[in-house]
């Protein structure tokens, strides 16, 4: 089974960055990285579940969010398997605990717009707190 593994975050000033990683492992024979639409949910203590970004390298297509677009970029190596979001200018709003997850080869960056969407893989949650 695919396996996700999320690191970074952490504690960033208003106006600051920070990266976030997804390592993927697992692929079944003959598939990589860019079989699967993977990304970044995020979620927030009393808010709804958000989609961030996702990335599906053998479409080329990538989704951001509009709270996030141009703030974010999302960026994908397929040899190390390995997703990042690069998170700029943050805002306070932007903390919450921020979730890697994908989607097999069936599945596209649509999902990640779609709210309670359950998606095929999940990696563990990695706090992001921006103080401002």
């Amino acid at each position: 089974d695919v396996q996700l593994q999320a690191s970074g975050g952490g504690l960033a000033q208003a106006g600051g960055s920070l990266r976030l990683s997804c390592a993927a492992s697992g692929f079944p024979s003959g598939r990589t990285l860019d079989d699967y639409a993977i990304g970044w949910f995020r979620q927030a203590p009393g808010k709804a579940r958000e989609g961030v970004s996702c990335i599906k390298g053998s479409d080329a297509k990538t989704y951001y969010s509009d709270s996030v677009k141009g703030r974010f970029t999302i960026s994908s190596d397929n040899v190390e398997g390995t997703v990042y979001l690069q998170m700029n200018s943050l805002k306070p709003e932007d903390t919450a605990v921020y979730y890697c997850a994908a989607d097999g080869p069936y599945g596209g960056c649509a999902a990640f717009r779609r709210k309670g969407h359950d998606y095929d893989y999940y990696g563990q949650g990695t706090q992001v707190t921006v103080s401002s």
